[in-house]
């Protein structure tokens, strides 16, 4: 894997979150949640700026990014190239994403390394979450969405897109499910890819859930970390996973009993909201 950079030979901190970014984006692939250039990774690398990296010139003009996100001001994020492949960004990070940096305007931003690679078209919606997570003081630095198989076929059964419905299955499923996703899956209904109406609604549902699902295309979810943001999104299509197993065997799978639930809530205090 070859990740090296002129922005990152000096910096051995951001070059570790860079590393950790290729290693999710092989397991995405190796998944088979990243067909051809599906998926988009966003990390807020503001804390690894230094005085050299923010006064890099801009490469292309201020990109407009199509609303007003006050929080971000000065705040530089890593971002995956629009129409990368995640196989791609996994061997070679830096041709393959950009780092950008957050125009006073808040409206807008601009790529300053190491290419100028344009971000992907779904940016609107992971940079109204980042602008979120600042604004509550969250912990949460990474973004992630993906196309987990399970998880999106299960959006196709108009049962799932009832509220609740699919993170009580999910939960069933498995112990840990509810132990390490314990504010489960919210859902969002159909929008069109990279609209400000599809980032509108995905920060409301963040807000209450682990992960996201959009309908019939993917899911969202942030981390403290990018493999945080991995590992929230695994555990619940593993549990998507056990359900559709046990129906391709011929039965509806009955889940762990309301009260078996209760107790593992119990015994793990788990939260009902997010920690940071």
């Amino acid at each position: 894997m070859d990740n090296t950079s002129s922005i990152l030979s000096s910096r051995p901190a951001l070059q570790a979150v860079i590393d950790q970014i290729a290693e999710v984006t092989g397991y995405l692939w190796q998944k088979g949640w990243a067909e051809r250039n599906g998926g988009n990774i966003t990390v807020n690398i503001t804390e690894f700026a230094d005085a050299a990296l923010a006064s890099l010139p801009a490469l292309v003009p201020a990109i407009p990014i199509g609303k007003v996100l006050p929080y971000l001001q000065g705040q530089f994020f890593y971002v995956k190239g629009t129409g990368k492949r995640m196989r791609d960004l996994a061997r070679h990070p830096m041709r393959n994403g950009s780092i950008i940096r957050i125009c006073p305007d808040c409206a807008s931003y601009e790529i300053i390394a190491d290419e100028p690679v344009l971000p992907t078209s779904e940016l609107p919606s992971h940079l109204a979450l980042q602008n979120y997570l600042l604004q509550t003081g969250s912990c949460y630095k990474a973004t992630l969405h993906t196309h987990p198989i399970e998880l999106v076929a299960m959006s196709h059964n108009p049962r799932f897109l009832k509220e609740g419905e699919l993170t009580r299955v999910l939960w069933s499923m498995i112990p840990e499910t509810l132990a390490f996703a314990p504010l489960g899956i919210g859902i969002v209904p159909y929008n069109l890819p990279g609209s400000v109406e599809l980032a509108d609604a995905t920060l409301e549902q963040i807000k209450k859930h682990d992960v996201v699902l959009w309908e019939k295309h993917g899911t969202v979810a942030v981390g403290q970390d990018i493999m945080d943001a991995f590992d929230q999104t695994d555990v619940l299509c593993k549990a998507a996973n056990i359900y559709m197993c046990a129906r391709n065997m011929g039965f509806e799978p009955e889940g762990m009993t309301p009260e078996a639930m209760r107790q593992i809530q119990q015994v793990f205090r788990l939260p009902a909201e997010r920690p940071c």
